[in-house]
């Protein structure tokens, strides 16, 4: 999500905190990890959700709703799912999935539970990451991993008032004597927080870019910043639920606290002090937001159609109209989102960013317009569509943060 510069993460004062010896010689050793007894048998990874998926993950939903609190059974029935192996390779254990079939599998997932696509979304997001810029050997050490769902990734990106461009970062990591990195900061709007594996932190390094061309203003971070993989149950790793949110009630956003935090070299993902760039390139994956808002919105009509069934409304021409007014926008917002994962256009990372303007846009219409059409029926609190009416505000409010993709798209032409 956004950075909230009025929010804050708790520092807790803690002597630095050394990773366990097993990580010194291999990085992502599951020693200690809560599910490193896993042995699973190797299957097919699933390209979309299976009904009973579905189903489990609709009613996780309404529970995480209700009680506000982090959603470990939605977790759980990811885990199981084979929908973590998504984007990772074949040679990997994965099902290779390219952008139009994750926005499609995250739209299917959200129109039951968009916590639960967030949380999806970003374990993707963060697996992307890693199968571009990983070396071989964490290649081989993570992405089994990632694809089992041994492990959910989560990105710890932003921070309060670092502003959602992510220029002004007070994490710092810096060089140890023996090579080692010690990193100091927190991290807020971390989705996942508290349930994730392994966390992408960013933070910023005191070492600038070899190529000049890494350090070009991208209007989304700055020179000098580093990507770091660290394990969820390191030591010198410290995640905060408390924050309350109003919408993805369920997808455990949060603090992350990075307190004298020491990591190997073997840590680091990608080169030191190019993390801008690595960031600069996601927009041209075609994977977008808009994909969780076009599920919201998606939901929003379904619950109309079943209002309209119940009560009989389809027998006025007025009604049927107006769902189809409505059920034209839900499918224009998806060819967007389709056109954005097929990364046709003449500039797909624009393409990307006008998804999810588009997207986010359209599912707090279509929600809003559902609940005057629901009447006195949806203004009952347990109703789903408000839920559905928070879940797609906070997709506008999640990075790139709507407010900053009218930044990236309009920033050229001030130049």
């Amino acid at each position: 999500m956004g950075s909230a510069d009025s929010l804050t993460a708790e520092r807790r004062s803690a002597p630095p905190q050394a990773l366990p010896a097993p990580y010194a010689v291999d990085p992502y050793t599951t020693t200690g990890s809560r599910r490193a007894g896993r042995t699973d048998p190797v299957r097919p990874a699933p390209l979309v959700p299976s009904p009973e998926v579905l189903s489990r993950l609709a009613a996780c939903a309404e529970v995480a709703d209700r009680s506000g609190e982090p959603d470990r059974q939605a977790v759980t029935v990811l885990r199981e799912s084979g929908l973590l192996a998504l984007v990772v390779p074949k040679s990997h254990g994965g099902a290779g999935a390219d952008a139009v079939a994750l926005n499609s599998c995250v739209e299917q997932v959200a129109s039951v539970n968009a916590s639960a696509a967030i949380m999806l979304f970003q374990h993707c997001a963060v697996t992307s990451r890693i199968v571009e810029n990983g070396t071989p050997a964490q290649h081989r050490q993570v992405l089994p991993k990632l694809a089992g769902g041994q492990w959910l990734a989560a990105s710890a990106w932003s921070e309060s008032g670092a502003g959602a461009d992510k220029k002004n970062l007070s994490t710092r990591a810096r060089r140890t004597s023996d090579g080692d990195w010690l990193l100091d900061g927190a991290k807020s709007f971390t989705t996942s927080a508290g349930l994730a594996d392994v966390y992408l932190v960013l933070a910023q390094s005191q070492e600038e870019p070899s190529s000049p061309g890494s350090s070009k203003d991208t209007g989304y971070g700055a020179a000098g910043q580093t990507f770091f993989l660290i394990p969820g149950d390191h030591p010198g790793l410290l995640p905060d639920t408390s924050l309350r949110l109003s919408g993805m009630r369920g997808s455990a956003t949060g603090f992350v606290s990075v307190r004298e935090c020491r990591v190997p070299d073997t840590a680091r993902l990608g080169a030191p002090g190019v993390a801008a760039s690595i960031i600069a390139r996601v927009r041209n994956s075609g994977a977008t937001l808009g994909a969780v808002a076009v599920g919201v919105a998606q939901a929003a009509l379904d619950a109309a159609h079943e209002h309209a069934a119940r009560r009989g409304l389809y027998v006025h021409q007025a009604v049927r109209h107006r769902l189809v007014d409505l059920a034209t926008q839900v499918e224009t917002a998806r060819a967007v989102v389709e056109r954005a994962g097929r990364r046709t256009s003449a500039d797909p990372g624009l393409t990307t960013l006008h998804s999810k303007l588009a997207a986010s846009a359209t599912a707090e219409r279509v929600v809003a317009d559902v609940a005057q059409f629901l009447g006195s029926a949806g203004y009952v609190e347990t109703h789903p569509i408000n839920r559905f009416g928070r879940d797609a505000r906070a997709v506008a409010l999640m990075g790139p943060t709507n407010d900053l993709c009218k930044e990236l798209v309009s920033l050229p032409w001030n130049r």
